[in-house]
């Protein structure tokens, strides 16, 4: 709340962005206010370990997966030289 005047950070209304400040029940607002983080280290991506890690293990591409890929690219790539080579065409006019 930049103004004070308890219309939240982007002026649409009481507890609209962190719940940081007087809107939310606090004394003062701020950084002082322990937040939601409970503590744990969220803002460094410790996330603690309480089954709360819902993310996926990473495997490798497949080699038809870095094929395709890699072809993909070869396109776009030839598709940019295209242009490269027609604007220079067009410079040298």
């Amino acid at each position: 709340m930049p103004r004070g005047d308890r219309t939240g950070p982007i002026g649409v209304g009481p507890l609209t962005g962190r719940r940081m400040g007087t809107c939310a029940g606090y004394s003062v607002p701020g950084f002082t206010n322990p937040g939601w983080g409970l503590g744990m280290g969220w803002r460094h991506g410790c996330k603690g370990g309480f089954g709360w890690r819902n993310y996926q293990a990473w495997n490798p591409p497949t080699k038809e997966e870095m094929l395709q890929a890699l072809k993909n690219q070869s396109e776009w790539l030839k598709g940019q030289l295209d242009s490269i080579n027609k604007r220079i065409e067009e410079l040298e006019k």
